[in-house]
């Protein structure tokens, strides 16, 4: 049977179990974790500020289609110019980091 069928509720030993050792996979997944993330607090600041859509997209000097597309999770149109925007029309600031990569835990 091979497989281990501990349980676990750590996100990174999951992902090391369906990726394995598949680095193009693992950078997809982790690709996909970022636009997810940036849909989500677009979404999330935007009905904090109590804005529809439309009011969001009129602040921006938008259409709604495109603050929709912003919060759309499979979006790969986001450039920062328009992320800035967004942030100012919600009174924030855009700021983007580059963090060290997280150590990989060596195999047993």
């Amino acid at each position: 049977m091979g497989m281990d069928k501990r349980k676990t509720s750590s996100a990174s030993e999951i992902l090391n179990r369906i990726t394995g050792e598949d680095a193009k996979l693992r950078q997809l997944i982790e690709e996909q974790k970022l636009s997810v993330r940036v849909a989500e607090m677009i979404h999330e600041a935007r009905e904090a500020a109590g804005l529809t859509q439309a009011a969001l997209a009129e602040l921006v000097g938008t259409t709604q289609s495109v603050i929709s597309r912003l919060e759309d999770a499979n979006y790969e149109g986001r450039s920062l110019a328009m992320l800035d925007r967004v942030a100012h029309a919600l009174g924030k600031r855009l700021e983007v980091r580059l963090v060290p990569e997280p150590q990989e835990p060596l195999s047993k």
